[in-house]
């Protein structure tokens, strides 16, 4: 057979909105998708992340032949492998993709001479990051953010942004409500179809987690009801709780659409105006509606630019000196007595998903403080996180949890103690270890632990002006001897499985 095209679409691109389908004609153009055994059985990666990627592509598979499309799904050993298995076969023209969201999908294709078009994923234009990037001293989030609404025009009244402000990070720092009644509707849950039940029963052995139980669309069709399902239910009371952590929902009122937009079954766009319509129509306050508009046109773009603006290089960065291997806590949440590890690794293990707060500020704060790898840690979150991918994790880890690039990305290096664990979630009351103390047997670790990473890395610190303050108080404790020895001690524990 003679394709007079094919178009090649990658694992995370499945949308017939992106770039090489433009001009796609289904009576001429052959689509082709690689399931790849290597990269399926290459890692540990968490079951729910592999059901949720493979069996989105063979739904989305289905939908091009539904479309008129002839599709030909090569499950092959390698993605190289594939794309010569089809050109055998089908002997096309020409062949193009959407450019690929990773570097190494960009490599493959280079090496294949496979022509790319931009894809519009995201609503940064190919190139239009780097060109901003080269004229700031500094590449802060907020005045990309703020150059994004200009641009894009969300939330805007004009030239001003509406509610009078940019940013109302202040007004959506709320713990958990403090008589525990806020109600959190449920997420959706689709029933599992054939496919799905197919792409169970042969993943890997050495997958990890717990099965799937259909938390996660895997459908085009269902991905944009769980949008409509956080924008009807959810998003109204996002702002205020969106860093709260409770220990009986794993949830709240997060969207939990970030799987969806990094494999492309939902758009930022389309995402983004379904918010601006319910701010528009008053069903939204303003709170709510801008903590998530940033997330999406400002952290996830930012995070985006950064990525290919750093590669490769930024991914073996490790300005810390962090050299402790992956602690069992990691992967086994049931290897410790802290509440709040057990919990957000156990929902990571659970659901293959933590909202940001955990993985910030108890997952990636506990590598930090700790020391851990940060190779190793990005590596984890990789292949555990349905929403992850290199892009995602590379820039989040290295840069934003473990300070890995030198302050590259932020000014300061996010570590806490169990103060702030404790004012942000209910893990702290009732935990074996008292967040108040940093020596002692029943000293919270990441109490000591901050502490002791305050004073191991005072030198590179104290001239920080966000971080000379805390060095300046670690500096004039009087225990710093029995911090030192606690903090030996709970490494030693930690990296026991002990803790």
């Amino acid at each position: 057979m003679t394709a007079r095209r094919t178009i090649w679409v990658f694992g995370d691109q499945l949308n017939t909105s992106l770039g090489a389908f433009t001009d796609a004609d289904p009576q001429h153009d052959v689509i082709l998708i690689v399931e790849s055994h290597k990269k399926i059985s290459s890692r540990p990666w968490h079951r729910q992340r592999l059901h949720f990627l493979i069996s989105s592509m063979r739904h989305f598979a289905q939908d091009l032949r539904n479309l008129g499309y002839t599709v030909d799904y090569q499950v092959a050993p390698t993605m190289a492998a594939g794309y010569q298995q089809h050109v055998s076969q089908f002997t096309p023209v020409t062949v193009i993709a959407s450019e690929p969201n990773s570097y190494a999908a960009r490599q493959l294709l280079t090496s294949l001479s496979v022509a790319t078009v931009p894809s519009h994923q995201f609503l940064t234009p190919s190139g239009d990051f780097a060109a901003w990037a080269s004229t700031r001293k500094s590449l802060k989030m907020e005045d990309f953010y703020r150059r994004q609404r200009t641009r894009l025009g969300y939330l805007m009244d004009g030239t001003e942004p509406a509610g009078g402000q940019w940013n109302f990070d202040h007004d959506n720092r709320e713990g958990p409500p403090k008589d525990g009644s806020r109600p959190w509707p449920a997420p959706p849950v689709s029933v599992l179809d054939t496919i799905d039940h197919e792409v169970i029963a042969a993943l890997p052995e050495n997958a990890v987690g717990h099965h799937p139980t259909g938390v996660w669309a895997t459908s085009r069709t269902d991905a944009l009801a769980r949008l409509q399902h956080f924008v009807d239910n959810l998003l109204p009371m996002f702002g205020p709780h969106e860093d709260a952590m409770v220990s009986d929902n794993w949830h709240l009122a997060h969207s939990m659409l970030s799987p969806y937009l990094n494999n492309g079954l939902l758009l930022p766009g389309e995402v983004c105006d379904a918010v601006q319509r319910a701010f528009d129509a008053g069903r939204v306050p303003i709170a709510s509606a801008e903590g998530f508009i940033r997330q999406v046109i400002g952290w996830r773009e930012y995070v985006w630019g950064l990525y290919w603006l750093w590669m490769p290089d930024y991914a073996d960065m490790n300005a810390l000196g962090a050299t402790r291997a992956l602690p069992p806590v990691f992967t086994d949440p049931t290897s410790t007595r802290m509440a709040c590890m057990s919990g957000c690794v156990g929902d990571v293990h659970e659901r293959a998903w933590a909202h940001h707060i955990p993985r910030l500020m108890v997952m990636g704060n506990l590598a930090l403080i700790a020391g851990v790898n940060p190779q190793q840690m990005t590596r984890w979150m990789w292949e555990m996180f349905i929403d992850a991918a290199e892009w995602v994790m590379v820039p989040n880890v290295v840069g934003m949890s473990l300070h890995a690039d030198g302050g590259m990305m932020a000014t300061k290096p996010y570590a806490g103690g169990g103060a702030y664990i404790d004012r942000m979630s209910n893990f702290c009351k009732g935990c074996t270890y008292d967040r108040k103390k940093r020596v002692g047997d029943d000293a919270c670790p990441f109490t000591t632990l901050y502490w002791d990473f305050l004073l191991r890395h005072a030198d590179r610190f104290q001239r920080n002006p966000r971080m000379a303050t805390q060095i300046r108080a670690a500096q004039k404790l009087s225990d710093i001897d029995a911090i030192k020895d606690r903090a030996a001690e709970v490494l030693s524990m930690l990296d026991s499985g002990r803790l």
